[in-house]
């Protein structure tokens, strides 16, 4: 009798990663299911997928089983409540991840340094260092603001498509913190049009009077992360920011490099 090969008979198909196909194909489907805002039916994920309906639904059936999606009385599919405790997990370590780039910012820059996530429609901050200074800037980690007022919301919207960002504006509203908050729509992608040009954001005086912040996209990010620093408008100041900017797009460039490096080692 032959020796047996155990690898031949338990293989499966590899993805152009060289990894599991079907694995790579289910994440792929939520991703899209997120893109399309967390319900869609099968044939739409055929079309954006490529893959024919017996794999999507086969795929489909093994996600719903597993608690990762669940289908409606309408017959189309959402995301499931077993991603949450995943995705607020993953949250965590993003913020612990990013603790040793946001030290460095304070450390160079002298003030508050802080990560955030577009979460839905709101901004979710995930990671904050305080800045060393008596007077200094305070948000608690977890909290959610809408991204029309912060630096950090215009950062991770600056190169969204201008209909989704309005359609954004439209289910949350654009109500103003202060005297200074971008309250229109044309107002606020005229700000993400500067935030193109110039590479960075800026929150003047927009969330809290007196409070200027600046921040940057992380680029190549798993998910949409953006840093900032922010501290008082009498710091923060124009010949301030033009010393601060470029440290700050240092720091999300070695902040992206870090939270691919376990894709990448994955990869190889």
């Amino acid at each position: 009798m032959p020796p047996s090969d155990a690898s031949t008979s338990d293989s499966k198909p590899l993805g152009p990663s060289g990894g599991v196909q079907s694995l790579e194909r289910a994440f792929d489907l939520l991703e899209r299911m997120a893109d399309a805002g967390g319900e869609v039916g099968l044939s739409e994920l055929s079309a954006s997928s490529g893959l024919p309906l017996p794999t999507i639904h086969r795929l489909m059936r093994t996600l719903v089983v597993c608690g990762y999606v669940r289908q409606q009385p309408n017959r189309r599919y959402a995301l499931g409540p077993r991603l949450i405790r995943l995705g607020e997990s993953a949250s965590r370590l993003l913020g612990t991840w990013a603790r040793p780039c946001l030290q460095r910012l304070v450390e160079e820059t002298g003030e508050t340094a802080n990560m955030a996530l577009l979460d839905g429609d709101e901004i979710v901050y995930v990671a904050q260092v305080p800045s060393k200074h008596s007077m200094r800037m305070f948000t608690e980690v977890g909290r959610r603001v809408l991204p029309h007022s912060t630096g950090v919301g215009k950062a991770l919207l600056a190169h969204t498509p201008a209909d989704e960002v309005r359609a954004l504006l439209a289910r949350t509203g654009m109500p103003a913190a202060t005297e200074k908050t971008i309250t229109t729509p044309d107002g606020f992608l005229d700000a993400l049009e500067q935030v193109r040009r110039a590479g960075y954001a800026v929150d003047d005086n927009e969330q809290e009077i007196g409070v200027r912040c600046l921040a940057v996209s992380v680029p190549h990010s798993p998910t949409a992360a953006a840093i900032s620093i922010s501290g008082p408008a009498g710091r923060v100041t124009d010949a301030a920011t033009e010393r601060i900017v470029p440290i700050l797009q240092q720091a999300a460039k070695d902040l992206s490099v870090t939270l691919n490096a376990g894709t990448a080692t994955a990869a190889e």
